[in-house]
């Protein structure tokens, strides 16, 4: 079962109607620091770690990044384990099925990088997998912090590793 709610097969059609649709972003400060959420109107397309400007988008606090802030503060406050937004991230076909495989590992649970390959059906693109977990736009609720290295070391995460230790302790 999906964590998640993200926009199934195309992830809200690989979000290819970005430049069609309205963006909105907004800065709030959590327990991990500042946090900005991008939105459009019907799903969340970022998280990022710090403020951020988006040019492209406006600046508004709008009802679904409330939700989002609400929802990512349960979950670091540990009253939530898992996210019920629609997400819409961008990037390619096997970065999207890279993602969806990540929202299938467990609150409080860890999985390889080698076993999200053979989760995708591609065992030996475990570069690939971290390239694509690297890349998750919407860190926290697509759960890239859940992927180690395959001898249980923590390797890897955009938000740094400490922030990965974190995230991982909050869940354990």
């Amino acid at each position: 079962m999906n964590h998640t709610n993200i926009q199934n097969t195309a992830l809200h059609n690989n979000f290819r109607n970005s430049r069609e649709s309205k963006l909105y972003y907004y800065p709030d400060i959590t327990a991990l620091g500042s946090i900005t959420i991008t939105s459009t109107k019907d799903a969340i397309t970022a998280i990022h770690l710090g403020t951020l400007v988006n040019p492209l988008g406006t600046n508004l606090r709008t009802p679904l990044i409330d939700k989002a802030f609400l929802e990512i503060k349960e979950y670091l406050e540990g009253r939530r384990k898992t996210f019920d937004l629609p997400l819409a991230p961008n990037g390619t076909a096997f970065q999207q099925k890279v993602w969806n495989a990540l929202c299938t590992i467990p609150y409080g649970e860890t999985r390889s990088y080698s076993e999200i390959a053979e989760i995708i059906g591609n065992p030996k693109a475990c570069r690939a997998v971290g390239m694509a977990n690297n890349k998750n736009p919407i860190i926290i609720m697509i759960p890239c912090h859940r992927v180690i290295g395959k001898n249980g070391s923590l390797v890897g995460y955009a938000g740094g590793l400490e922030t990965k230790e974190y995230l991982l302790n909050l869940e354990a």
